[in-house]
């Protein structure tokens, strides 16, 4: 900020004339605002401002505005801050929900124009409703903008890798598009500061503490299941050949499975990425769930409930893997590697290994991308590609 002469006609001015201000008063009348006295050092007098609130609807909620504008006013004038010499921004005070519309207009023109690709953009959006729906569900308290600060990123972020048990990637990229959404703000002069700075990455240690299943144990653990607990068997089936999630899982209803389609659907406020995704289900898959009689039950049942039967009652996402690790790792003598979600891991490389195509294997696991499916690819897959092999240069 470019400085001012803080020089009166008479001659240096005083310190203490310059931190002068009487407390802010809140007026409705014919207007509404709240009225900031402070000393004006280049006038060399007390001036009289205003902060409109015509712009809040409603007498009530001006006032809440009102009186929680004084308190964060009174607290910066008591640090020093002078209006006059730093000018207020009252674009700080604009709705959250329309800010975030005009973000969506700024990424909808940017993409238009070419400056991101549309898959970000999707990506971004989608991140954007999961956030809003948080803070909606959560009554988070996030009217307007300046609200939206470095506390509330911290619990969405807790919620995110905590509370909905996301790997440590998801909460990177949550970080990832959360310093961009903010930098939004701070250009266009919403907020004064980033609320995400400080707030970094984390990168993993080590390799996952979980590996691939070989096929000799996979029999061995359906073998088992198919003796002590074929309902179990089939939310197994569930995580290795339809790649869904146990948090996921645990809201599956009858009615989210189709028989005649050989489908299954998830909707988008159980998923991971907030989007409705619909799921094949291979034969051997249908052909249990017919065995357990599982359409016969009535639609509304979760699909796993006590004892992962179908019920009124939703299965505590939980119970997957600790059914796994209390009874069938003890039974079988499993390597503590491998645990329930290994299930999902190895159903993908094997998938991938039978020589399906990878984006029929992206679509069913739902990446974001090949690159993503093309991580669980096995290095005996990856061969040469023939098209380059003939190739010759001019060199």
């Amino acid at each position: 900020m470019t400085k001012k002469n803080l020089s009166s006609r008479e001659g240096q001015t005083d310190v203490q004339s310059i931190i002068g201000w009487k407390p802010p008063v809140f007026h409705q009348a014919s207007e509404c605002y709240v009225s900031v006295s402070a000393y004006d050092p280049c006038m060399g007098k007390m001036r009289f401002k205003k902060i409109m609130l015509g712009h809040i609807k409603g007498k009530r909620q001006q006032r809440l505005y009102g009186q929680e504008l004084i308190k964060r006013l009174t607290q910066k004038l008591l640090e020093g801050w002078n209006p006059w010499i730093e000018q207020t921004q009252p674009e700080e005070y604009a709705l959250f929900s329309e800010v975030c519309d005009k973000y969506e207009d700024y990424l909808s023109k940017l993409t238009k124009e070419g400056g991101i690709k549309p898959g970000t953009v999707g990506n971004y959006k989608a991140k954007l409703v999961f956030l809003k729906k948080w803070i909606k569900e959560k009554d988070v308290k996030v009217t307007y903008i300046y609200q939206f600060n470095k506390n509330i990123i911290g619990e969405f972020l807790d919620y995110i890798f905590v509370e909905r048990n996301n790997s440590l990637r998801t909460r990177n990229n949550y970080i990832g598009w959360l310093k961009s959404f903010s930098n939004y703000h701070l250009e266009r002069g919403y907020v004064t500061s980033n609320p995400t700075a400080g707030i970094g990455t984390t990168a993993k240690l080590g390799e996952k503490n979980r590996k691939i299943i070989p096929d000799k144990v996979l029999v061995k653990i359906k073998e088992y299941l198919l003796k002590e607990n074929k309902h179990f068997l089939l939310a197994c089936y569930m995580l290795h050949y339809l790649f869904i999630r146990p948090h996921e899982m645990a809201f599956l209803k009858i009615k989210d499975l189709s028989e005649s389609k050989r489908t299954l659907i998830l909707h988008g406020e159980h998923t991971k990425n907030g989007h409705d995704a619909v799921l094949t289900i291979p034969n051997h898959v249908m052909d249990l769930l017919k065995e357990l009689n599982t359409f016969s039950f009535p639609p509304d049942y979760y699909l796993f409930s006590d004892k992962f039967l179908p019920g009124l009652n939703k299965v505590p996402r939980q119970k997957f893997a600790q059914y796994w690790k209390e009874k069938l790792k003890v039974a079988l003598k499993l390597d503590k590697t491998y645990k329930f979600y290994s299930l999902k891991d190895t159903g993908i490389t094997n998938m991938i290994k039978a020589n399906t195509d990878l984006l029929t294997v992206r679509d069913q696991a739902r990446h974001s991308s090949v690159k993503v499916t093309n991580i669980y690819t096995p290095q005996e897959n990856l061969k040469a590609n023939s098209t380059l092999i003939g190739y010759e240069g001019v060199f």
